[in-house]
């Protein structure tokens, strides 16, 4: 990876009709914008289904892409009218997501579109099935179960039902191909949209950086599929374990995500394929992969099933190197980043280290008092990529007018930014939030992100997400205005400077 600068917003918080950023020409829009200024990064987080909470981060399949994001306008031709798109147009709040609307606008239009499509169309479908068979049909096959049965958990159906197998899959979908196809038309959809916007970034030399969660939710499609691979009761197909965090920065509880945790003992056995091919999807799909938690490959935290907290939890072994290794055996050079956040001793840095890929620095988390913090940029090692903060952190306007007096002081002198009143004024002219972007683009981090907020100065109310908070995370979105007040003479210029463009 070459020295460079990017972007971090979500597909949900981008500009779009229908009450949720989506694959549109807004899309195309805002990539043309961040190239022009000198990035060529931009960091999206999970594009697969949403699950409890709206959070990308627990979806229903880790390769399915979420319909949400679909845009009516970039449907096949004919297969909607032009009456049918303008007169489902949002015409609420345009700075937060609206999944309700979405949800039901999306279905709807999926719904009027899906008994239109031609020979043609389901040609192209047919061939997307045949391209993605390893794991489209179980989607499609799971997604008509969870209408059948109310939208329950899969742990919930019909016992004919619960226990998966390739012949219930083959019989399921020649007894009712119609309600199979719907899915498979839903994906055939989001994949052409999808591989259009990747198409259109790197042709203006901007490379997408995804989002893998290290954890799959227990009410997924791969769960279903590969009960054998998850700490699973062999004869209630529950938990055992779950997944979480200890008590850290975040959460003085931890955070107790409650994902079943894996089986790595069997699958060694068949040198972790279904982590393999996972991979490999995703480096398809993005150019580049973060693998989130990446600390869980070495030791992760398990919690007891029954626990209502992460605190009392201990740390089991992970499968360590022998999964990079099997990542390297199956993949050419692949461009991996490792979230390595929260709580990291000298064996994880060891892993990361021998792993070869590079590790994350967020400035909020260099100010604890101690100068030999890893996070404080003179303390960076080219082989990482640097933020002002990520999408669990607060805004760094909201993050600076939380700081005490002290502290607060301590960034500024830090930063050269000038204390005087006014610091925290003039949304993308913001003098304080600009001098920490400044900070980290001058970096010798090979690769730095800034989130859209801090380019527009924005503060708390936009925050993304709030680990460890139920409701409420996952709604910020930008507009046109926000995007038009960034200070773009100032980003070009520290691009230059600093040799990222």
């Amino acid at each position: 990876m070459k020295r460079s600068s990017g972007v971090l917003l979500n597909i949900s918080s981008l500009p779009g009709a229908y009450g949720i950023g989506d694959l549109s020409k807004d899309t195309e829009n805002f990539i043309e914008q961040i190239a022009s200024t000198g990035f060529s990064v931009w960091q999206t987080l999970p594009i697969t289904s949403i699950g409890m909470g709206n959070s990308p981060y627990s979806g229903i399949s880790t390769y399915a892409g979420n319909y949400l994001y679909l845009s009516p306008a970039c449907f096949d031709e004919g297969l909607l009218t032009q009456n049918e798109i303008k007169e489902n147009v949002y015409g609420g709040d345009i700075y937060l997501t609206n999944y309700e609307f979405a949800k039901d606008c999306k279905k709807k239009f999926l719904n009027i579109a899906f008994p239109r499509i031609t020979e043609s169309i389901q040609s192209k479908i047919d061939n997307f099935v045949k391209e993605n068979s390893n794991w489209v049909c179980d989607y499609a096959v799971y997604m008509c179960l969870k209408e059948q049965f109310g939208l329950k958990s899969w742990i919930e159906w019909d016992e004919e039902y619960r226990f998966y197998s390739k012949e219930l899959i083959t019989t399921y979908t020649k007894n009712n191909f119609e309600k199979v196809n719907f899915f498979y038309f839903e994906q055939y959809l989001f994949y052409s949209q999808w591989n259009r916007v990747k198409h259109f970034a790197n042709e203006h030399n901007v490379q997408i950086f995804g989002d893998l969660p290290i954890y799959v939710s227990y009410d997924s499609v791969d769960v279903w599929a590969n009960t054998n691979l998850f700490q699973l009761n062999k004869e209630t197909l529950r938990p055992t374990k779950v997944a979480g965090v200890p008590p850290d920065y975040f959460a003085k509880e931890g955070q107790l995500w409650g994902n079943p945790l894996y089986n790595y003992t069997k699958m060694a056995e068949d040198d972790y394929k279904w982590w393999v091919n996972r991979m490999k999807h995703a480096l398809n799909i993005y150019d580049i992969v973060r693998i989130d938690h990446f600390r869980g490959l070495y030791k992760y935290w398990a919690v007891d099933a029954n626990a209502t907290t992460a605190i009392d939890g201990e740390w089991l072994d992970g499968p360590q190197l022998k999964i990079i290794d099997a990542f390297n055996k199956a993949i050419i050079n692949p461009n991996i980043i490792a979230e390595d956040l929260g709580i990291i001793d000298k064996d994880v840095e060891d892993f990361l280290e021998k792993s070869g890929y590079m590790g994350m620095r967020v400035m909020q988390f260099g100010f604890d008092g101690d100068v030999n913090n890893k996070h404080l940029p003179h303390n960076y090692i080219p082989n990482c990529v640097a933020y002002t903060g990520t999408h669990d952190n607060d805004t760094s306007l909201g993050w600076l007018l939380s700081l005490p007096d002290n502290v607060r002081q301590e960034v500024f002198e830090y930063t050269g930014c000038e204390s005087s009143y006014g610091w925290a004024n003039g949304a993308g002219q913001c003098i304080a939030t600009k001098s920490l972007i400044h900070t980290v683009l001058s970096s010798c981090a090979k690769l730095a992100i800034i989130p859209m907020q801090d380019l527009c100065g924005y503060g708390s109310d936009t925050r993304m997400n709030t680990p460890g908070l139920g409701e409420g995370c996952w709604r910020y979105r930008t507009n046109y205005s926000a995007i038009s007040c960034v200070d773009r003479d100032f980003i070009c210029k520290n691009n230059q400077i600093y040799g990222r463009c």
